[in-house]
């Protein structure tokens, strides 16, 4: 077995704010990231659930608090960020994980429902980030993980403003990772397949459960990129079911 690498960081100590972290992905990124050690600002729009997180949270333990928060709307990111900020004392890691989709033909899909959900994938990560980096850059470096999706590689139909989105979303992780990285800030995409969560079955009830992953699974991945030692940064990971295909 080889010994711990000296340099490799943990989480004991360190600050993760989560957007969507009451349900599905950030749920379980809630929960992994709490258990290595980190206290976690479990931000998402339905103030019921990211409550009810936080106490589970507590529950196991773990330092959380719940903070209610539209990423789509981009009057609210910089005071969310500030916040987080005063109620722990430092930010380490930011997760832009909220996400929605309108599955529609472009024929019957308006404007307003196109905008909703390039303000919630798009725009939201940007304004979050926009707003993080300065706590990081001033505590000497800190994280950045956008997740995006299989939908950022490749497409299909009915699904035009959520392609937009995540394309968008990971060329503008690569750019971050760019212009942040001589400032100690680390910036990865997150490519994932197909998770159980209820973004993912609640909308397609067709689907197999069995052919996609826990999304646990995929924290967990995520943990490991985060625990990865100062001198290294994964700009891109792709996080795949075994046998679910729809990359590549």
């Amino acid at each position: 077995m080889f010994p711990p690498h000296p340099e490799m960081p943990g989480l004991a100590g360190k600050v993760a704010m989560i957007t969507g972290a009451a349900s599905g992905l950030g749920a379980a990124l809630a929960q992994v990231l709490a258990g290595a050690g980190a206290a976690i600002i479990v931000t998402d729009i339905d103030e019921p659930g990211a409550a009810a997180m936080a106490e589970r949270l507590h529950a196991q333990g773990a330092r959380a608090w719940p903070l209610v928060l539209d990423v789509g709307d981009a009057a609210a990111a910089a005071p969310a960020v500030a916040a987080g900020f005063d109620h722990f004392g430092r930010l380490d890691i930011l997760i832009n994980n909220a996400g929605t989709d309108k599955t529609l033909p472009l024929e019957e899909l308006t404007a307003e429902q196109w905008q909703r959900v390039i303000n919630t994938n798009l725009n939201g990560p940007f304004l979050l980030s926009k707003h993080v980096a300065p706590y990081l850059r001033a505590a000497g470096g800190g994280h950045i993980v956008n997740i995006a999706s299989t939908a950022a590689k490749r497409a299909w139909p009915n699904a035009s403003a959520y392609h937009a989105s995540k394309w968008g979303l990971l060329g503008l992780s690569h750019a971050l990772h760019a212009e942040l990285r001589p400032h100690g800030i680390k910036v990865t995409a997150v490519v994932a397949g197909g998770m159980r969560t209820p973004f993912l079955l609640e909308r397609f009830p067709e689907l197999d459960p069995a052919a996609l992953q826990d999304p646990l699974d995929v924290a967990a991945a995520i943990q490991a990129v985060l625990l990865m030692s100062a001198g290294s940064v994964v700009a891109e990971l792709t996080v795949l079911p075994m046998r679910e295909t729809s990359w590549p």
